[in-house]
């Protein structure tokens, strides 16, 4: 009997990620620089590396910047060419953006 080779595509290697960084540690803290050029670079290597980025917004920068975390996702969802997979509480998950839909 010959066993049949199942390759993983690269939506089922981004659900896996994405299960990985629900469970494990912050990739990224977003602290007191807020929302800099080398914070968005960051952001986007990661992205172009894994697929997946897990972000945790300090509640310092909170106060400081006020706004809330939804928003501030969707923010650096759209300066990276990421989208929001996930938000919880100060912390959010974004995956890097399909192309061609």
């Amino acid at each position: 009997m010959h066993r049949v080779r199942v390759e993983k595509t690269v939506d089922d290697k981004i659900k896996e990620e994405v299960k990985r960084r629900l469970e494990g540690k912050v990739d990224v803290q977003l602290g007191k620089r807020g929302v800099s050029e080398s914070f968005i670079r960051e952001v986007r290597n990661r992205l172009d590396k894994k697929g997946v980025v897990k972000i945790r917004v300090l509640k310092s920068y909170l106060k400081t910047a006020g706004g809330d975390v939804e928003s501030l996702a969707e923010l650096i969802a759209s300066r990276t060419g990421g989208v929001v997979r996930d938000v919880r509480g100060h912390t959010f998950i974004l995956v890097k953006e399909r192309k061609g839909g």
